[in-house]
């Protein structure tokens, strides 16, 4: 017999979390279904593994910078089993069985294993049925995507589950792609001893990003020892005894132990399409980015929508919709999604690149510094950031913003606030910074953006 509720879910992860913490308490009945694990893909494969294991390379990096500013010997070797098994805790040793009575907790009912929406009402599960009497919410995200490269099914290659949660440290690594992904992983390895090539095909890295942002980082991941081919992509890949060898449309040839495959992320919508929702262009689920419907009483929530992949882009989603299920007029607010990429320096972002915003008709105004060239980038020992800081002229506010410089992410925050209040230039500019905080770097740039506003 069906099984009847309210609400059901598609997906356990970080928006459907949100989704049985906001619905707990309001009566509504509510079933998720999981096929993997309850908390989805940050904890366990993504943002808090690679994070730690970025973590375990920046101590060693800094434990380096100490022979310069504060010693004349500093010596260790890397424990790579104990980086592994930290990294693995910290992964919850893949074991989601706390959060899902967390989950449980609030009322939900946890379904397991591979649900498959077979109607607009109904998800089969097994040999089960689950039918939604008032709504149902996808929020089945995204897995890693595979380019159709020649021999890529051939040899044996990491994806982001492999990299984050690593049981071997390789001699050489090989990175396809040069996102946030790719970097970020490619940076941990370096510093924790591997040889790492990266291989981009785009004619930038961090390609969504101000192309300020990625010539910024570049010198730092050199000084890592991390080779960086842009604008070459791979044409083929093939096994050479225990390595895999990487062929680019150049021609050259690069070879490692190990090859990760960080080309971006596709939507898991084999459990959706059959039902006949619509897809946006590159097949994510197509939503109403304020309502987050897809049609009448289904929702998309998450990375699935491909609004963006971030984890607190999913639990703001997960939140929303469930205060619309309650009946609230909850509407998403996509002005100021913050972005930060955690590599040594970080590189952190919000709302529109100078490029993005112009093409809007946006009458742009940008002012630009060098964190590293502040009193705090001195302190630090810290050389060649950037801050660019994207102004409209018309309205006199704040509409996009980049950092490069160590704790972007924190110094972000006041960035967010602006860009989504559309707080006056003047007003932001006439904000005290502590001395001799990162942040400060915020105010001159402000000032000059202001200035360059009243002037006109």
């Amino acid at each position: 017999m069906p099984q009847e509720f309210d609400v059901v879910c598609l997906g356990g992860g970080v928006a459907g979390e949100a989704l049985a913490g906001e619905l707990e308490g309001s009566g509504l009945s509510l079933a998720v279904v999981e096929r993997e694990l309850v908390g989805g893909e940050c904890p366990y494969w993504g943002c808090v593994p690679s994070k730690t294991l970025l973590r375990s390379g920046e101590t060693l990096e800094e434990a380096g910078r100490a022979r310069s500013l504060a010693a004349s010997r500093v010596d260790w070797d890397v424990d790579f089993p104990k980086v592994s098994k930290r990294v693995l805790w910290m992964a919850r040793d893949l074991d989601d069985s706390r959060p899902a009575v967390a989950l449980i907790k609030t009322g939900a009912r946890l379904v397991r294993g591979a649900g498959k929406m077979i109607d607009l009402r109904t998800i089969e599960v097994g040999g089960d049925q689950l039918v939604a009497r008032k709504a149902v919410v996808i929020a089945n995200g995204g897995t890693a995507a595979i380019p159709p490269i020649d021999g890529l099914d051939k040899v044996k290659y990491w994806t982001n589950r492999q990299a984050a949660v690593p049981r071997e440290l390789p001699t050489r690594l090989v990175v396809l792609g040069g996102g946030a992904v790719g970097v970020e992983l490619a940076q941990a390895f370096a510093r924790l001893g591997s040889k790492v090539t990266i291989v981009e095909a785009g004619p930038r890295f961090l390609g969504l990003e101000e192309p300020e942002a990625g010539a910024a980082l570049l010198p730092h991941l050199k000084a890592d020892g991390i080779d960086v081919f842009v604008g070459d992509p791979c044409v083929a890949v093939e096994s050479h005894g225990d390595d895999v060898v990487v062929h680019m449309k150049s021609g050259a040839v690069v070879a490692g132990a190990r090859l990760l495959v960080a080309t971006g992320r596709r939507p898991n919508f084999e459990a959706w399409k059959p039902a006949g929702l619509a897809q946006t262009d590159k097949g994510w689920l197509k939503v109403d980015p304020q309502t987050l419907e897809a049609r009448d009483a289904i929702y998309g929530a998450g990375d699935i929508t491909g609004i963006g992949g971030f984890t607190h882009l999913a639990y703001y989603h997960g939140q929303i919709v469930g205060r619309r299920l309650k009946g609230q007029d909850a509407r998403a607010d996509h002005t100021a999604v913050p972005r930060v990429t955690y590599t040594d320096p970080e590189v952190a972002s919000v709302g529109w690149p100078e490029q993005a915003a112009r093409e809007r008709g946006v009458d742009v105004v940008v002012a630009a510094t060098d964190p590293g060239e502040a009193a705090r980038g001195y302190i630090s020992d810290f050389h060649g950031g950037t801050l660019k800081l994207i102004g409209d002229r018309t309205r006199g506010t704040l509409v996009g913003a980049t950092l490069v410089t160590p704790r972007a992410g924190e110094i972000l925050g006041e960035l967010i606030l602006a860009v989504k209040l559309g707080t006056p230039l003047g007003a932001l500019a006439d904000v005290i910074h502590p001395y001799p905080a990162f942040n400060r770097v915020l105010g001159a740039a402000l000032n000059e953006l202001a200035a360059k506003v009243t002037r006109s």
